[in-house]
Protein backbone atom coordinates (compact mmCIF):
# COMPACT_ATOMS: atom_id res chain seq x y z
CA UNK A 1 0.00 0.00 0.00
CA UNK A 2 1.62 3.64 -0.81
CA UNK A 3 1.21 6.67 1.69
CA UNK A 4 0.70 10.07 1.13
CA UNK A 5 0.49 12.70 3.63
CA UNK A 6 -1.03 15.69 3.34
CA UNK A 7 -2.09 18.96 5.43
CA UNK A 8 0.73 20.35 6.73
CA UNK A 9 1.51 24.07 7.60
CA UNK A 10 2.26 26.74 9.96
CA UNK A 11 -0.09 27.87 12.86
CA UNK A 12 0.00 29.81 15.75
CA UNK A 13 0.03 28.22 19.36
CA UNK A 14 -3.69 27.10 20.02
CA UNK A 15 -4.54 26.56 16.37
CA UNK A 16 -5.60 23.54 14.55
CA UNK A 17 -4.56 21.22 11.20
CA UNK A 18 -6.27 18.34 9.88
CA UNK A 19 -3.52 15.91 8.39
CA UNK A 20 -4.83 13.02 6.08
CA UNK A 21 -3.18 9.58 4.72
CA UNK A 22 -4.62 8.51 1.49
CA UNK A 23 -3.51 5.37 1.05
CA UNK A 24 -3.93 3.68 -2.62
CA UNK A 25 -2.96 0.03 -3.97
CA UNK A 26 -4.21 -2.48 -1.97
CA UNK A 27 -7.56 -2.60 0.83
CA UNK A 28 -6.80 -0.19 3.26
CA UNK A 29 -9.44 -1.46 5.69
CA UNK A 30 -6.52 -4.43 5.62
CA UNK A 31 -4.29 -1.94 7.70
CA UNK A 32 -4.15 -0.78 10.99
CA UNK A 33 -3.07 3.47 10.50
CA UNK A 34 -0.64 4.94 12.64
CA UNK A 35 0.70 8.74 12.79
CA UNK A 36 4.29 9.39 14.13
CA UNK A 37 5.97 12.19 14.13
CA UNK A 38 9.95 13.41 14.42
CA UNK A 39 11.41 16.68 15.46
CA UNK A 40 14.72 18.07 14.38
CA UNK A 41 17.63 16.19 16.70
CA UNK A 42 14.84 13.25 18.10
CA UNK A 43 13.65 9.67 17.27
CA UNK A 44 10.26 9.62 15.59
CA UNK A 45 7.87 9.06 18.18
CA UNK A 46 4.48 7.41 18.41
CA UNK A 47 1.50 9.90 17.65
CA UNK A 48 -1.58 7.97 17.67
CA UNK A 49 -2.95 4.79 16.18
CA UNK A 50 -6.35 3.01 14.97
CA UNK A 51 -7.62 -0.29 14.18
CA UNK A 52 -8.15 -1.72 10.86
CA UNK A 53 -12.34 -1.29 11.84
CA UNK A 54 -11.13 2.25 13.72
CA UNK A 55 -12.91 0.83 16.62
CA UNK A 56 -9.51 0.22 18.86
CA UNK A 57 -7.66 3.71 19.11
CA UNK A 58 -4.36 4.72 21.25
CA UNK A 59 -2.74 8.23 21.88
CA UNK A 60 0.66 9.31 23.08
CA UNK A 61 0.11 11.38 26.51
CA UNK A 62 1.21 14.31 25.02
CA UNK A 63 -1.37 14.25 22.38
CA UNK A 64 -4.41 13.21 24.48
CA UNK A 65 -7.56 15.08 24.42
CA UNK A 66 -5.80 17.32 21.99
CA UNK A 67 -5.54 15.40 18.87
CA UNK A 68 -8.21 13.07 17.14
CA UNK A 69 -7.31 9.98 14.89
CA UNK A 70 -10.06 8.64 12.39
CA UNK A 71 -10.02 6.87 9.32
CA UNK A 72 -12.44 6.49 5.99
CA UNK A 73 -12.07 3.29 5.08
CA UNK A 74 -14.71 4.15 2.28
CA UNK A 75 -12.59 6.45 1.07
CA UNK A 76 -8.80 5.14 1.66
CA UNK A 77 -7.93 8.00 3.86
CA UNK A 78 -6.62 8.37 7.54
CA UNK A 79 -6.76 11.45 9.42
CA UNK A 80 -5.16 13.56 12.40
CA UNK A 81 -7.31 16.06 13.90
CA UNK A 82 -4.77 18.08 15.63
CA UNK A 83 -6.36 20.96 18.15
CA UNK A 84 -4.85 23.33 20.75
CA UNK A 85 -1.23 22.91 19.00
CA UNK A 86 1.94 23.49 20.76
CA UNK A 87 5.21 24.22 20.14
CA UNK A 88 6.53 21.13 21.13
CA UNK A 89 4.07 19.74 18.26
CA UNK A 90 6.33 20.98 15.74
CA UNK A 91 7.67 18.34 13.65
CA UNK A 92 6.98 16.05 10.56
CA UNK A 93 4.34 13.94 10.99
CA UNK A 94 4.29 10.68 9.26
CA UNK A 95 1.33 8.31 8.64
CA UNK A 96 1.85 4.34 8.66
CA UNK A 97 0.24 1.53 7.75
CA UNK A 98 0.61 -1.89 9.18
CA UNK A 99 -1.06 -5.38 8.66
CA UNK A 100 -2.05 -5.60 12.41
CA UNK A 101 -5.32 -6.40 13.49
CA UNK A 102 -5.07 -3.59 16.38
CA UNK A 103 -3.96 -0.23 17.30
CA UNK A 104 0.05 0.04 18.09
CA UNK A 105 2.39 2.38 19.49
CA UNK A 106 5.04 0.16 18.36
CA UNK A 107 6.94 1.41 14.64
CA UNK A 108 7.83 -1.56 14.14
CA UNK A 109 4.57 -2.99 13.69
CA UNK A 110 4.51 -1.00 10.29
CA UNK A 111 5.88 -2.03 7.31
CA UNK A 112 4.50 0.68 4.97
CA UNK A 113 5.26 5.00 5.46
CA UNK A 114 4.11 8.31 3.90
CA UNK A 115 6.45 10.96 3.15
CA UNK A 116 5.81 13.01 5.78
CA UNK A 117 4.25 16.70 6.03
CA UNK A 118 5.51 19.15 7.69
CA UNK A 119 3.90 21.01 10.84
CA UNK A 120 4.80 24.13 13.00
CA UNK A 121 3.76 25.44 15.94
CA UNK A 122 5.02 29.19 16.82
CA UNK A 123 4.14 31.29 19.82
Amino acid sequence: VQLQASGGGSVQVGGSLRLSCAASGRAFSNYALGWFRQAPGKEREFVAGISRSGGNILYADSVKGRFTISRGNRKNTGYLEMNSLKPEDTAVYYCAAGRQLWASINRNDYNYWGQGTQVTVSS
